[in-house]
C-alpha cells in the first residue's frame, strides 16, 4: 500500500490504505514541492516566443519543453518515463496531488488537455526547465516559477507569419488572430486565466523592440535573481527595515 505524507499541512496526508481488512505493508512517499526554478513563457502568436524559449535553454543549460514536444510524451509512454526517470517519486507525488488541486479549486476539468497539464507540474517538479505555452505558470508555486509574456507588435507579427507561412499580408493577418484566440481560448479553458491579464505575470517582453537575444538575457538575469532570493522571500516586503521610501 502506497501513504502520501508530507511535512508541510495535514492536508497533504493520503492513503491508500483500506480501512477494512487486510490492510497490508504501507509504502510511504513524502511529498516534495519544486527546489529549482521553472521558466514558463507565453506568447503572443508571431512574437517569437518559442525561439526565444530556445535562446534561455540555452543560455541556462536547461531543456525547453513546447507544446508539441509535451504532447508528444503524453503519447509516448515510453519516451516519457525515460524523460522522468530521474525525478524523485515524492516529486512526482506533489505534481499529482497540486495538479488535481488547482483543477478543483478553479472548477476546471483539463478536458483532453489534463494529461498534458500534469506532464508540465511533473517537469516543474523536476525544475531547471523551460515550458512553453497554454499558460502553466499560473497554476505553478510562484516562488518557484518566474512566468513570462512575450508579445510584439502587430504589423511585425503579420510580417513574420507572411514570410513564414509564405502568405500574403492580409492572409498573414487572418492567422496570426485566429492563432491568438486559439490559443486564449485554450488557456482560459485549461488553466482559467486571461493570457491578456497581465498581473500574472513576472515578465512583460517586447520582442519587437528588445530582440530576440535580448529578451533572452533578461529571462536568465531573472532567474539567476531569484535563484539568490530565500525561499521565503516576499517581494512586496521591505528588505530592510532603515528604508525611509514613501509606497509608490
Amino acid at each position: 500500500m502506497v501513504r502520501i505524507a508530507s511535512a508541510f499541512t495535514p492536508d497533504d496526508l493520503l492513503t491508500s490504505t483500506p480501512l477494512h481488512g487486510y490492510r497490508g505493508q504501507e509504502t510511504v512517499v513524502a511529498i516534495r514541492p519544486p527546489r529549482a526554478l521553472t521558466v514558463v513563457i507565453s506568447r503572443e502568436a508571431g512574437a517569437r516566443g518559442g525561439r526565444i524559449a530556445r535562446r534561455v535553454g540555452q543560455l541556462l543549460g536547461w531543456q525547453v519543453f513546447d507544446q508539441e514536444m509535451l504532447g508528444y510524451l503524453v503519447q509516448n509512454e515510453s519516451a516519457k518515463a525515460e524523460m522522468l526517470a530521474d525525478v524523485p517519486a515524492e516529486a512526482i507525488a506533489w505534481a499529482n496531488l497540486d495538479h488535481d488541486r488547482q483543477l478543483d479549486a478553479r472548477h476546471l476539468s483539463g478536458g483532453d488537455q489534463t494529461e498534458l497539464l500534469r506532464l508540465a507540474f511533473v517537469l516543474a517538479a523536476k525544475g531547471d526547465v523551460v515550458l512553453v505555452g497554454r499558460g502553466v505558470g499560473e497554476l505553478l508555486p510562484t516562488a518557484t516559477t518566474i512566468n513570462v509574456r512575450v508579445i510584439a507588435p502587430l504589423e511585425q507579427r503579420v510580417a513574420y507569419f507572411s514570410q513564414w507561412l509564405r502568405l500574403t499580408p492580409a492572409e498573414a493577418e487572418i492567422e496570426v488572430a485566429a492563432r491568438d484566440r486559439v490559443r486564449s481560448a485554450l488557456q482560459i479553458a485549461l488553466v482559467g486565466s486571461d493570457p491578456d491579464d497581465l498581473s500574472q505575470y513576472d515578465l512583460l517582453l517586447n520582442s519587437g523592440r528588445l530582440g530576440e537575444a535580448e529578451c533572452a538575457e533578461l529571462i536568465a538575469q531573472a532567474v539567476r535573481v531569484k535563484q539568490l532570493l530565500p525561499d521565503s522571500a516576499d517581494p512586496f516586503l521591505p528588505q530592510s527595515d532603515d528604508s525611509d521610501d514613501e509606497p509608490a
